[in-house]
């Protein structure tokens, strides 16, 4: 009995067709044709060379890694969750699919990080690295704000926990992975454990698609519940981003120190430069002067100009995928 185009992304009316042609916001169409091109398999990435490289690592980068490893993992499971969750809220159906692919894409993330251990160490280490990223005082103190209003939303699916959990989402997707994702970068531009590097950058391109959509579906949903547009949900907005911040350079101080090829206070103006782009997509202003710019431009090579071509850059030739064997090519070793 509902209208096929939704009259709101959240809480309105819709029969749950989709005809791609009459949406809310058209552009979504091509924003879905882009999460399925962009489409990949952990398994696609050959980690042979990975395998003999990492018990050659430093002791300081190979703790760095597992626990860079256990960060990713304490994302990824519960964005996965959220997405799906969204979707089911969502009243508009382009924004449901769009949020249900974007939690199969999560999902494969989370593979990948099963994947990228068991092919560089046992069972027993792998699953010491991902109970390191559940107990770590210092990530979970940097993930609490986010898990609070993730389950507050759970309970209370308001407009308000709504767009909370959105703003949080934004922070996920387009801050709190970015510390490990110089972590990786760096090691592949020292040409060490460049199979992990290069599906890192597969994942960073996903979360830079999911970042931008997150954002554009806070911005709907704000537009839609102008209650929500006031000083005093911007300020909490521009709070939540500080405390982020601050938490996220504690938490690359105590991982990176002492990793060869960091700058550790380049990195924490790096980690303000991503807060300020991610505040910019929300339609806010800047919360950090004079980072409006990438202060880690190095790091732009590896993924921040994809164009569907992927590549090493430490190499500057097209990088393609390598299938590889059920013995993840082991036989080559």
């Amino acid at each position: 009995m509902n209208p096929n185009k939704a009259t709101a992304l959240f809480g309105g009316e819709a029969s749950g067709f989709l005809l791609w042609n009459d949406i809310q916001f058209p552009h979504w169409a091509e924003s879905y044709n882009n999460l399925r091109e962009s489409f990949w398999k952990a398994d696609d990435v050959s980690m042979v060379s990975d395998r003999k490289q990492y018990p050659e690592l430093a002791e300081k980068t190979r703790d760095a890694y597992e626990r860079m490893m256990g960060a990713l993992a304490s994302m990824d499971g519960p964005q996965t969750r959220l997405a799906l969750i969204l979707a089911l809220y969502a009243t508009d159906p382009a924004a449901a699919a769009i949020l249900a692919y974007i939690a199969q894409q999560e999902a494969e993330h989370n593979t990948s990080y099963t994947y990228t251990l068991s092919s560089i160490m046992d069972l027993a280490k792998q699953k010491a690295v991902f109970e390191r990223g559940r107990v770590d005082p210092i990530l979970r103190k940097r993930n609490e704000s986010l898990t609070d209003i993730y389950n507050e939303f759970v309970v209370n699916p308001s407009h308000e926990n709504i767009a909370k959990v959105l703003v949080h989402s934004s922070i996920l997707e387009g801050l709190y992975f970015y510390s490990a994702f110089a972590f990786f970068y760096n090691l592949a531009r020292q040409s060490k454990m460049v199979g992990t590097s290069t599906m890192i950058s597969y994942i960073n391109r996903d979360e830079m698609q999911h970042g931008r959509f997150i954002a554009e579906l806070f911005r709907g949903h704000i537009g839609q519940h102008p209650e929500l547009n006031t000083s005093e949900f911007t300020q909490y907005v521009y709070d939540t981003f500080r405390e982020a911040v601050d938490n996220e350079i504690v938490w690359s101080k105590e991982v990176l120190s002492g990793v060869d090829g960091i700058d550790l206070v380049e990195l924490a103006d790096y980690i303000r430069y991503r807060a300020n782009k991610v505040l910019r997509l929300l339609g806010l202003s800047d919360l950090y002067e004079g980072l409006s710019e990438n202060p880690m431009p190095w790091i732009r090579a590896y993924v921040d100009n994809f164009n569907g071509t992927k590549t090493d850059q430490f190499e500057q030739r097209p990088r393609t995928y390598s299938k590889v064997s059920a013995s993840n090519g082991m036989d080559d070793l």
